[in-house]
């Protein structure tokens, strides 16, 4: 290694983040700030990707990487096999959190809060604007069980497929949607000597309250 972890660092100064520029309530800012990453941020940066933390029932967290398929002012949506891990940790802790980041924009968005299933019309839906090889994927792959090998993935999606050979994949009843209700949301700006931004808003009482964090 040319350089060290501890030696690893960036300047942020791209912007900043006034009260004055920020909404009374969350939603509008997030879309903003989504608007902004659509123009800003290049491939391979998607956008709509988002680390996704949960707590399983021994209260250990696990994270990954998922997309937002929609937003409304009810939530934060994503899709999912409801026989995942990720499945069986919110179903033991109906809570999760959320983070995005926008490198470009120095940017990060925090959400938090209680999550509830979408309904089986609006997963339904989703499914069918999904690309035929998703669609299939979702009824072929076990989500998050153990596999032999590759062999055995394509053998079951070769069975899916085989399935559905004269007719559409219809929504398995394994798979659907998320909603993410949130509690909580924190808009990141990045700023010079870390001295960053923070503005993060707390639902009370079905009234959002906006506070400023020390970075």
């Amino acid at each position: 290694m040319t350089q060290t972890l501890a030696d690893m660092r960036r300047d942020y100064t791209r912007d900043g983040l006034s009260e004055a520029q920020a909404p009374n309530e969350p939603f509008s800012l997030f879309r903003q700030w989504f608007d902004d990453a659509l123009k800003t941020e290049k491939l391979p940066v998607e956008p709509n990707a988002m680390t996704v933390a949960t707590v399983d029932a021994q209260g250990r967290p696990h994270c990954r990487v998922l997309l937002l398929k929609a937003l409304d002012e009810r939530g934060f949506t994503f899709f999912s096999n409801y026989e995942s891990a990720k499945a069986e940790q919110l179903e033991a802790c109906p809570y999760a959190a959320m983070t995005f980041f926008w490198p470009a924009l120095e940017r990060q968005v925090r959400i938090e809060g209680r999550v509830e299933k979408v309904s089986a019309a609006d997963s339904d839906a989703y499914f069918q604007i999904r690309p035929l090889g998703s669609r299939l994927g979702a009824w072929a792959s076990p989500q998050s069980r153990v596999i032999r090998d590759r062999a055995e993935l394509e053998r079951l999606l070769a069975e899916a497929e085989l399935r559905f050979l004269d007719k559409a994949p219809h929504c398995p009843p394994h798979w659907g949607g998320y909603r993410l209700l949130p509690e909580r949301i924190e808009f990141w700006q990045g700023r010079t000597s870390r001295l960053h931004d923070r503005l993060n808003y707390r639902l009370v009482a079905n009234d959002w309250q906006r506070e400023r964090l020390a970075p």
